[in-house]
């Protein structure tokens, strides 16, 4: 290092030794300090709103496998962040996410821009929370941050950095280390699971969202065709960890507690592996297993273990533990094959104006590429999705962990980025609701600005569809503000830079999705289509 050397000259150091050369982010001016001098070596992603810059990361992240760096603006910016750090935190993802605190000096006397007790406004969506006591300590808090965001369970973190700590000279920072981000199944435990599921007449496997990150698709296939047991997807999942179209898929599990219960009577024994047990929502009682049905729970995430309603846990790396019960277990096949699930793929006789959600689906089953991501965000209808346009090859679905909106517009860019970073070519297909839309509109103004191959399918039907259905179940009539009237979507779109077009038949949207693959730039195709009560 030379003399002249700073705070910020090696952090940045540090930064790209740890690969952490992509900054998300939305800057205001306690963060230009930090951003000044950008180096050629490093991507600035600019979001224009602070929500969309959190789940662009969020996807960036969960596909590239490394923790993502965010960059947002004092409190006021991570204000605005935090409804899409929920989902990044029940959905463990790797980020680093700062914000700029103002100056030292004038922190005494509660200055404008200045982040008011900033540890805690992120709490409890990250697992650290932490502004360094002095400006020498600012490149071990990152890295104390990218061990901590990178290990299980990997989630956020947070960092609060006085603006006049990065002109603080430094010398250089050498203490740098290396970190284990898997951790092994405890051996006589595993062993005594093997043993209950070989036991097992008909057991039934539940994979989760931390099967597929921690790469355990192809053991997870494995595994259920050695035992010939039925497979269903977790309740309101973010990643997909099992082909939908296998023929030991047997479609989801439900949300409710009587939903779950109901589907999984018969089975005597439940392998949950990798989710929670379980993700419940809305409210309707019942037995949280059905009677004479034991669990298994195999998680690499303490609080969700320790979460569980019901079952007996096993904490470690998924994948690791799949890989393991493989040669544990005994085979599986004589068992009774289960029914795979039911894809009735109605269509009506003639087309409907508007369209119904499977014609939408129906016509896109027919037009989508192979190895298309789809990031879905259209609630109400993901039971036709999983019917018409079933999951088939690892990490390519993407949904929010958390139960709010506004994550997927955005995460559909994280994807393209990391897919153009990674070298891989695919085109991502994001499925939006209306509603959902109008969340993180913005976000498709980075998308437009980068080129990305994004297609944008908003399903147009004027309301909150999941709302209502919820409001029929929960017996809560007239509730205000379920109508969305007047919205000129691909309007905005194209007011944001994309190409974008509104549609009415099954041919036109064939046409322009065809259209859209071929463009080189982002397209946001406006469908509109009838309300669907969703299936809870």
């Amino acid at each position: 290092m030379t003399a002249q050397s700073t705070v910020h000259s090696v952090t940045y150091d540090l930064l790209r030794s740890l690969g952490l050369t992509t900054v998300f982010g939305n800057p205001g001016p306690t963060e230009q300090p930090f951003l000044q001098e950008f180096p050629a070596d490093f991507t600035y992603v600019l979001a224009l709103q602070e929500a969309s810059v959190i789940a662009m990361a969020d996807t960036f992240a969960q596909v590239t496998g490394w923790p993502a760096l965010v960059n947002v603006h004092s409190s006021a910016g991570m204000g605005n962040a935090v409804g899409n750090l929920v989902a990044a935190y029940h959905g463990n993802t790797p980020l680093i996410v700062t914000s700029g605190q103002q100056h030292r000096e004038l922190l005494i006397g509660e200055p404008y821009l200045g982040n008011r007790e900033a540890t805690t406004l992120p709490r409890p969506w990250v697992k650290w929370s932490y502004e360094p006591a002095r400006a020498e300590d600012v490149p071990e808090a990152f890295l104390r941050a990218y061990a901590m965001a990178l290990q299980p369970p990997a989630g956020p973190v947070y960092l609060s950095i006085p603006m006049d700590d990065w002109k603080r000279p430094l010398s250089g920072f050498t203490r740098t280390r290396t970190f284990s981000y898997r951790v092994m199944p405890d051996p006589d435990r595993l062993r005594a699971f093997a043993e209950r599921i070989s036991a097992s007449s008909r057991p039934a496997l539940v994979f989760g969202p931390e099967v597929d990150k921690a790469g355990g698709w192809d053991a997870a296939v494995a595994l259920a065709e050695r035992l010939h047991a039925a497979v269903y997807g977790s309740p309101l999942l973010d990643r997909a960890s099992f082909p939908e179209d296998h023929p030991l898929f047997c479609g989801p599990l439900g949300m409710s507690v009587k939903t779950i219960s109901d589907r999984l009577q018969g089975h005597d024994l439940v392998v949950v592996i990798g989710a929670e047990v379980f993700r419940y929502y809305p409210y309707v009682p019942g037995p949280y297993l059905p009677e004479g049905t034991e669990l298994l729970q195999i998680t690499g995430n303490p609080d969700v273990a320790a979460a569980a309603r019901a079952g007996d846990s096993l904490l470690g790396d998924p994948k690791a533990a799949i890989e393991q019960l493989l040669t544990a277990v005994a085979d599986g096949a004589a068992r009774t094959a289960p029914k795979p699930m039911d894809r009735p793929r109605v269509l009506p006789e003639a087309p409907n104006t508007p369209l119904t959600p499977p014609e939408v689906y129906a016509a896109l089953s027919s037009v989508k590429p192979a190895d298309a991501v789809i990031v879905n965000e259209s609630t109400s209808t993901m039971a036709q999705q999983i019917e018409w346009l079933p999951t088939t090859r690892t990490g390519s679905f993407f949904a929010t962990a958390s139960g709010g909106i506004g994550w997927g517009t955005p995460a559909a860019v994280g994807v393209a980025l990391a897919d153009r970073q990674r070298g891989v070519s695919r085109p991502v297909v994001a499925l939006i609701g209306d509603g959902s839309f109008q969340y993180s509109v913005q976000a498709v103004w980075t998308a437009a600005q980068h080129r990305l191959p994004v297609v944008y399918v908003v399903m147009r039907n004027q309301e909150y569809s999941i709302l209502k259905s919820f409001a029929v179940l929960e017996e809560t009539p007239g509730v205000p503000g379920l109508d969305l009237p007047g919205l000129d979507i691909a309007g905005v779109a194209r007011g944001f830079g994309c190409r974008a077009v509104d549609v009415g038949t099954t041919e036109d949207l064939r046409r322009e999705f065809k259209a859209a693959l071929a463009a080189d730039t982002t397209t946001v195709i406006v469908v509109a289509t009838q309300p669907q009560t969703a299936m809870l």
